[in-house]
């Protein structure tokens, strides 16, 4: 890795290497773990949610309910251009 500078305000920056690698974005967020012989070790930190906290995400009240051939169907029109 290479050496990073601690601020004055005891603060470090990770090169976006580094930061690629943990597979973080800015506003992203990391765990620091403290480990017993002095080192630390810092994982990306993973979204616990499940996925069915989604199926409602884009639901709109009294919006139309489409079955899955209909949805399959609009977008083959989408694909091809006939809309």
């Amino acid at each position: 890795m290479g050496m990073l500078t601690i601020t004055s305000k005891g603060q470090i920056t990770l090169r976006k290497d580094v930061l690629n690698h943990l597979g973080v974005s800015p506003g992203e967020k990391v765990v620091v773990d403290k480990l017993p012989d002095g080192r630390i070790e810092i994982k990306a930190v993973r979204p616990t949610g499940k996925i069915s906290e989604v199926f409602n995400l884009l639901k709109k009240k009294d919006g139309p309910t489409l079955s899955i051939a209909e949805i399959a169907e609009i977008a083959k029109q989408g694909w091809t251009g006939k809309r």
